[in-house]
C-alpha cells in the first residue's frame, strides 16, 4: 500500500514538472511556472503544457464546464475530498489572466 502511494506520488510530480519550453521563475527558492497574461494575436502555445491541456478540455466542454468534471477528464479521484483544489487553482489562474472566465455558480468557459 506505501508503495502504491509513494509510486503515485511520483507521478503526480513528474507531470507537475515545468517542461523545457515552461518560462519559469525562482519565488522562494523554488522554481514556479509562469502563465503569461492573455494578449491580443497569442495563442494558447505559449502556455505550459499542463494548462495548454486544460484550455483543450474546457473547450472540447462546448460550453461552461465544472472543475469536477474536469478533474475526471484528468483521471483524477474527484470524490476524495480536497483533491481538485490544486486543479481549481490551475483554473481560476488562467481565468485571472485572461485565457477563462469564471461564471459566478463556479464553472468555467474559454474567455471570449
Amino acid at each position: 500500500m506505501a508503495m502504491r502511494v509513494w509510486e503515485r506520488m511520483h507521478a503526480q510530480l513528474d507531470a507537475e514538472r515545468p517542461s523545457a519550453k515552461a518560462a519559469t521563475a525562482q519565488v522562494g527558492g523554488r522554481g514556479v511556472l509562469l502563465v503569461p497574461h492573455r494578449e491580443a494575436g497569442a495563442g494558447e502555445e505559449v502556455l505550459p503544457p499542463d494548462y495548454q491541456r486544460l484550455m483543450k478540455i474546457v473547450r472540447n466542454a462546448g460550453g461552461p464546464i465544472r472543475v469536477k468534471d474536469v478533474g475526471v477528464e484528468l483521471g483524477l479521484e474527484v470524490e476524495a475530498k480536497g483533491r481538485l483544489e490544486p486543479l481549481r487553482g490551475k483554473l481560476s489562474k488562467l481565468a485571472g489572466r485572461g485565457w477563462l472566465r469564471e461564471l459566478p455558480d463556479g464553472r468555467f468557459q474559454i474567455a471570449p
